[in-house]
């Protein structure tokens, strides 16, 4: 058994994200499970870049309002309880609302995300 203590909150790489995102390392397993989940907070507006996971990813929304996209689809608001499920690949974003900031526990597995472009104020869009 191991018990592992919280490590310093970190600020998100602007590589990676537009606007003020705080990120907390909950799990970082060893080889060969490669578990990983981070609490995240975005300020309002404040989002990732385009990413995907090789082996998919699991939004759990616990506070705020958020936007949540995957490629070629529409813009969707998520609410604390919500769960977001990527498969394997597939391109999407996420992050808050305009007007309130979000947090989520982001699950994972590996260190092997793809990072592309910065989501354009155009494509962030919020719903009517």
């Amino acid at each position: 058994m191991e018990i592992s203590r919280p490590q310093p909150t970190a600020k998100g790489p602007a590589e990676w994200f537009t606007g003020d995102v705080y990120m907390d390392v909950v799990v970082r397993n060893p080889e060969p499970s490669a578990v990983r989940m981070n609490l995240v907070r975005f300020m309002p507006c404040a989002r990732t870049a385009w990413h995907s996971h090789p082996r998919g990813q699991v939004l759990v929304v616990t506070d705020g309002v958020g936007l949540v996209q995957a490629r070629g689809g529409e813009v969707t608001v998520v609410r604390p309880g919500d769960v977001v499920w990527t498969p394997p690949g597939e391109e999407h974003w996420h992050g808050a609302a305009p007007d309130h900031a979000m947090a989520h526990q982001a699950l994972w597995e590996g260190d092997e995300t793809a990072w592309g472009d910065q989501v354009t104020d155009d494509e962030y869009g919020y719903p009517a």
